[in-house]
């Protein structure tokens, strides 16, 4: 996959305790005006890092929704971060796999109507999945890390970053069991995005 001519910069970089850990946080910004968050504990190129690169869902990741997994797999991703010896997180603003947060809500509205979530988005317009993953192969690239093992069950993100020259060593599962209010969105992640799911 070729690489766009936009550039990424790292901005800003501070120390960040949380919770889970002792981190580095940096602000990469890139020249057609995006930021891009960066967690990393202890960068180490000599070995594949352990990695999570996580979409922004606002509704998950804030406000604690149990619409999808998101939330828990961003504060598991933290966890087993804060656990390893070194690792990093990319977090990437693709509100509603890159649909945007207004357009997420109204897939939400469709959803309550019937729609699975690979429909909705298709109802209004889009396709099932416009993430793109050319940010995260970049940032790793400025990190001079190029060999991973990446938390995922997203087929597409692990193709994406192989095409982008990314050397996924391993992936690493991120499931969270289902709840009443997300089996569909799992079941549709699974059956139409393939997602390596075992538990719907």
């Amino acid at each position: 996959m070729d690489s766009s001519d936009v550039k990424h910069f790292k901005e800003a970089e501070a120390s960040l305790p949380t919770k889970y850990g002792d981190f580095t946080v940096s602000v990469y910004k890139d020249d057609a005006g995006s930021d891009y968050l960066v967690l990393t504990k202890n960068i180490d190129s000599t070995k594949p890092m352990l990695v999570r690169i996580h979409s922004s869902c606002q509704t998950g990741d804030v406000l604690g929704s149990l619409r999808c997994d998101c939330g828990p797999q961003l504060e598991e991703s933290l966890k087993l971060l804060g656990q390893s010896d070194s690792g990093i997180l990319i977090y990437l603003n693709q509100e509603g796999r890159g649909i945007g947060l207004f357009n997420k809500i109204k897939a939400y509205a469709l959803q309550d109507q019937g729609y699975d979530t690979v429909e909705a988005n298709e109802q209004l317009g889009f396709p099932a999945d416009s993430r793109n993953y050319e940010a995260a192969a970049a940032i790793l690239n400025d990190l001079e890390i190029s060999k991973i093992n990446l938390l995922t069950n997203n087929p597409d993100k692990v193709k994406q970053l192989t095409e982008y020259g990314i050397e996924i060593v391993k992936t690493i599962p991120l499931e969270i069991p289902p709840n009443k209010f997300d089996q569909k969105y799992l079941v549709t992640k699974k059956q139409k995005l393939h997602h390596k799911l075992t538990l719907v």
